[in-house]
């Protein structure tokens, strides 16, 4: 509707986060790019729009790879490859559901850590909640024993994810809720961003859930135009919405 042009010629005003965010989160070219300007990691992937693309970028990128839908929700359309013929079938499915998809490195086997991450316009920024997938990457975070606080990783993984969140969300201009996955080496303290979800999702409400904080009400208020700060925080009834929640409880 933003690029026929609908929301301006009905006078349509997009609270939060802008458009422009939204498409850069989803389009895994832009998003790869956004995310090389801040020197974050993300694995080797190309972006394509046929078959034949496809197959030139695996060729490029290496086997076994995963390949992702753009605009897609809960997975839908992404699934890994260990050859020329299972990426072929791969991507003419991928392909009719999504216009681009993503050939990407395959991460199968590393840790996958979710951060919860709230913004304001005035750049106010905390990580809600952190939490880790009970399966390694393979398989999909909504098919997946989700834990939260994470339970394996070190101190300095802990906040080095953090702080990489945080600056994720600012470099895009995230305004509300996001959620920020990635793949962690089981054994070191390599990383790659997966990928971020600029909207509320079902990650979001597991985090609402296991910390109290109310995600939902927040993000709506931001939209509105409220700063954190100025946000009560609804379950402590003394602190602010700037507060992060602590858990001493799994």
């Amino acid at each position: 509707m933003q690029r026929l042009g609908l929301f301006e010629k009905y006078g349509v005003k997009v609270l939060g986060t802008s458009v422009k965010t939204l498409e850069t989160s989803e389009d895994r070219d832009l998003f790869a790019r956004a995310l090389d300007e801040i020197d974050i990691p993300i694995a080797k992937s190309i972006a394509v729009g046929t078959i034949e693309e496809a197959l030139d970028a695996a060729e490029k990128v290496g086997y076994p790879i995963i390949v992702r839908a753009a605009y897609a929700l809960g997975g839908l359309g992404s699934g890994f490859a260990n050859n020329e013929e299972e990426l072929r079938n791969m991507a003419a499915r991928s392909l009719t559901l999504s216009p681009q998809i993503l050939v990407e490195k395959s991460l199968k086997g590393w840790k996958e850590v979710e951060y919860e991450v709230v913004r304001d316009a005035n750049n106010n920024c905390i990580t809600v909640c952190n939490m880790e997938n009970f399966d390694p990457l393979g398989i999909h975070t909504g098919d997946s024993i989700v834990v939260a606080p994470s339970q394996t990783l070190s101190d300095e993984e802990y906040h080095m994810l953090r702080s990489a969140a945080i600056k994720i969300v600012r470099h895009l201009g995230v305004v509300g809720e996001c959620n920020v996955q990635y793949a962690l080496q089981p054994d070191g303290l390599d990383y790659r961003v997966i990928e971020v979800n600029a909207r509320l999702s079902r990650s979001s409400a597991l985090a609402s859930k296991a910390t109290g904080y109310p995600l939902a009400y927040t993000a709506a208020k931001i939209g509105l135009g409220h700063t954190l700060p100025e946000l009560p925080n609804a379950v402590t009834k003394t602190t602010t919405a700037n507060f992060e929640p602590s858990l001493d409880y799994i």
